[in-house]
């Protein structure tokens, strides 16, 4: 029996301003991978993100999410509605720095975050250990917090609401040099432990090889995915 992957690339290209159009010639995502991909620069990992959830259609080829063409969303309802089924960690996702961790990790079960409901702080303390956050900072500020903590949060705040494909776009950028590593750990334990499809654009090689069961590195040319070559020297 074959399994259909989560997510399909094949021929794709996507015009973005750049010096090149980002091109994938074939990616696939099966159910429970972890697949990390080099090669692809901050606007053009926010225009791979944009077609995988359908926010964006390709210029030329077919994008094929969960089993369906993402050409084939009809409107803007169906679209943002198929968005729950999407966790994704990106620098660029909004936390409020003058609220605590606590609220907002609450903010994606609940608009009542002052206090936050005792149940629902149960299953932020549970999504907190998931992510590997000190239960220390939970009432601390945002604002207060390292670029680490800051990432599981993304990640606590990604899984909330049990997708079924995970998404990370750059998650270690503004981090100190060897903090990668133990985020990756992070992510792998979440996602094995969900059974998480997961997609990762990252240039940091020491958190790829500690999340992604398979490494890609993205030859921008011809859109051919290989696997990264060994560096000879450390």
């Amino acid at each position: 029996m074959t399994v259909e992957p989560v997510v399909s690339m094949r021929g794709v290209v996507k015009n973005y301003n750049a010096l090149r159009p980002l091109r994938i010639a074939e990616l696939s995502v099966a159910p429970g991978a972890r697949i990390a991909v080099s090669g692809i620069d901050a606007p053009g990992a926010e225009v791979m993100l944009n077609l995988v959830t359908g926010a964006s259609l390709p210029d030329q080829g077919e994008v094929r999410v969960f089993g369906r063409t993402t050409a084939a969303v009809s409107d803007g309802d169906e679209w943002l509605a198929s968005l729950d089924r999407f966790g994704i960690v990106s620098p660029r996702a909004v936390l409020l720095d003058a609220a605590t961790l606590l609220q907002n990790l609450a903010m994606p079960l609940t608009l009542d975050i002052e206090p936050v409901p005792p149940g629902i702080a149960e299953q932020v303390n549970a999504l907190a250990r998931e992510a590997g956050i000190d239960p220390v900072q939970l009432e601390k500020p945002i604002a207060v917090l390292d670029a680490v903590t800051r990432a599981r949060a993304h990640l606590a705040r990604a899984v909330a609401l049990e997708p079924s494909l995970l998404i990370l776009e750059h998650p270690t950028a503004g981090f100190a040099a060897g903090d990668g590593a133990s985020f990756g750990q992070a992510v792998a334990s979440v996602a094995g432990a969900r059974s998480l499809a997961t997609l990762m654009i990252s240039e940091d090689a020491e958190f790829s090889a500690a999340a992604a069961t398979r490494r890609l590195a993205l030859h921008g040319a011809s859109g051919d995915l290989r696997p990264p070559r060994r560096r000879l020297f450390w």
